[in-house]
């Protein structure tokens, strides 16, 4: 699998002002994190939207969102928003914000001993940003 690089891009604008961004390959395509933890990504043409289990219902209603079924069976909390659903960059940001709303929720992970994450495009390791809270 592959993904849309200029979906990735506009994603990496919108999060470039987050503290602790990380990029990361994952399921076949490029996922971003906050702290370590699975935010949103692009797998082919597709955005990748951790949106969190109680989001889960009202997101699979929204217009060109689906199940994120990529194992076969659905992972519940995330969702696919194929590329109609996000052309327009206001629907991108309230993808963005919802993802954003549900992994800032979450307890930072910590990087396993002796692993350092990659940027996804030079390979080269990348310092995660500390947060001030």
């Amino acid at each position: 699998m592959s993904y849309n690089e200029q979906l990735a891009q506009r994603l990496r604008t919108r999060l470039a002002s987050d503290e602790g961004v990380s990029e990361k390959k994952m399921f076949g395509g490029l996922g971003f994190l906050l702290h370590g933890n699975m935010c949103c990504g692009v797998i082919n043409d597709n955005l990748v939207a951790r949106i969190g289990p109680d989001q889960y219902p009202d997101a699979l209603k929204v217009r060109h969102a689906r199940i994120m079924d990529f194992t076969g069976k659905p992972l519940k909390g995330f969702v696919y928003v194929e590329p109609p659903g996000i052309e327009d960059e206001d629907d991108l940001d309230t993808w963005v914000a919802r993802c954003r709303h549900f992994v800032t929720g979450l307890p930072p992970k910590q990087p396993r001993a002796g692993h350092q994450p990659e940027d996804a495009e030079t390979g080269k390791h990348v310092e995660q940003q500390e947060s001030g809270n």
